[in-house]
């Protein structure tokens, strides 16, 4: 680079940030802010397909979950028991006790392997969320590439995080605020916090949404740094100082998260609980034209209890191995306080989508990285499970699956896959078929170009 051209950079950096814009633009991953108009208000600028992604991070346990063996050892079967839902055969835990209501809606991926004994958080995100075997360490994510090859002409974010995942960095994979190979551009905007999530009444967007109020000084900087952004390739600046602009210009962009504007009754369907109101905001949001959501599956603290871990990590429940208490008990680890969110929030996100005409363009897509081990550790004080890569259980809807089945298959004890194993890239391809992204379509990297996904999306799910 040369000095000269380092210089401009330079100065267009001290331009954006001396006129206000720079809170906005500069530091906007790809102008991912959602802009809604007021008048015309939500529901009628949703994007032709969309996907919520609904992290489970840490990793939920497979059979106190989705694939239950009622017919194991005890220290394999754990404490609860399958119960009925509408669909002949489907059975899932006693714990929920909304969704077997709604199960001709959703179908159930019990087959999910990683090639490789990918046991580690880190390392497993990554693969998910990359939709990629082997993916290599600048992987973009889904939502980065549905950002990239699905570009909105709205103001409207591609790719919105609801609570990125905080604490310890096992937990957070490479790649989610980066973009990867894409560029930061393709980023998604992060919103929420351990200590401003939609469920708490003080809740507010990010700061990128608040309106600069200094719109005349705001245009005269903006035209001095078009004076000097003559050199070829400068457009791609030109339409995030337009967005952030028009961002800047009026309220509406807060429109999408302002969640006062919910009935009290819808809110409490979805629970008065971070997962609960997180997957509230992300209809909010897809309702407004967002095209990838996701969710990350924290579920806050327990009654009576304070913190409940990061907002990452409410699903690794090892128990007293990492003392995070008895795993089937009903503290911010448990399954007792875990799984019931859970239920309230999804059942309540599937009807809301349904009611509003949503549901067939929106994919919901709700899994962890991966599963827990078979066999029960520490039974006689505070039980847990361990990581376990080789088998692990996921809910699709919407977004054209069929609904009412059950894909995929483990052994007696769920260790291993007995029957149509499903892979990350094999999801991956699915979620991209789901949204009319044909998978062929390249991806630039360091000079050449990479399909979407090469894996196969499994077409029996449609």
């Amino acid at each position: 680079m040369s000095n000269a051209y380092r210089n401009k950079l330079i100065t267009r950096r001290h331009l954006l940030q001396a006129g206000g814009i720079g809170a906005i633009a500069s530091s906007l991953p790809g102008t991912v802010v959602a802009s809604v108009d007021a008048k015309r208000g939500l529901g009628k600028g949703a994007a032709e397909t969309s996907c919520i992604f609904v992290l489970l991070c840490g990793g939920p346990s497979h059979i106190d979950t989705w694939d239950m063996k009622p017919s194991a050892p005890d220290e394999i079967r754990g404490p609860y028991k399958p119960i009925a839902t509408t669909v002949p055969g489907m059975r899932i835990s006693e714990l929920h006790t909304r969704l077997p209501a709604l199960a001709q809606h959703f179908t159930l991926i019990r087959s999910m392997t990683h090639v490789g004994n990918i046991s580690n958080h880190f390392d497993a995100m990554h693969h998910l969320l990359s939709g990629e075997i082997g993916a290599p360490k600048d992987a973009p994510y889904l939502g980065s590439i549905v950002s990239r090859v699905r570009p909105t002409e709205k103001n409207i974010a591609n790719n919105v995080w609801l609570i990125r995942c905080v604490g310890d960095p096992v937990f957070c994979a490479p790649n989610i605020g980066s973009g990867g190979f894409l560029g930061t551009q393709h980023a998604p905007l992060f919103v929420g916090a351990a200590n401003n999530h939609p469920a708490m009444p003080t809740f507010s967007p990010p700061d990128e949404l608040q309106p600069v109020k200094d719109i005349p000084r705001l245009q005269e900087r903006i035209k001095i740094l078009k004076s000097i952004n003559n050199e070829t390739g400068t457009r791609d600046w030109d339409s995030i100082h337009g967005r952030a602009l028009e961002l800047a210009r009026g309220q509406g962009s807060k429109t999408a998260f302002e969640m006062h504007h919910e009935p009290d009754k819808v809110r409490t369907r979805y629970g008065m609980h971070p997962l609960g109101q997180n997957l509230l905001l992300a209809r909010r949001l897809v309702e407004a034209g967002v095209n990838f959501v996701t969710v990350n599956g924290w579920t806050g603290p327990a009654a009576g209890q304070a913190g409940g871990g990061p907002p990452a990590s409410s699903w690794d429940m090892h128990g007293s191995e990492m003392g995070m208490g008895n795993a089937f008990g009903n503290g911010s680890y448990g399954m007792g306080h875990c799984l019931p969110c859970l239920d309230e929030g999804l059942s309540a996100l599937l009807i809301d989508l349904r009611e509003r005409g949503m549901l067939e363009r929106t994919l919901v897509v709700v899994m962890g990285e991966f599963g827990r081990t078979p066999r029960i550790n520490q039974p006689n004080t505070n039980p847990g499970r361990q990581h376990w890569p080789s088998c692990w259980s996921a809910i699709l809807a919407g977004g054209g699956i069929r609904g009412g089945a059950v894909y995929g298959e483990t052994d007696r004890i769920g260790a291993y896959v007995k029957d149509r194993p499903v892979t990350v890239q094999n999801l991956g391809a699915t979620i991209f078929h789901s949204m009319n992204i044909p998978l062929g379509m390249r991806l630039g990297r360091d000079g050449f170009t990479k399909p979407v996904n090469l894996g196969e999306p499994i077409l029996e799910l449609f």
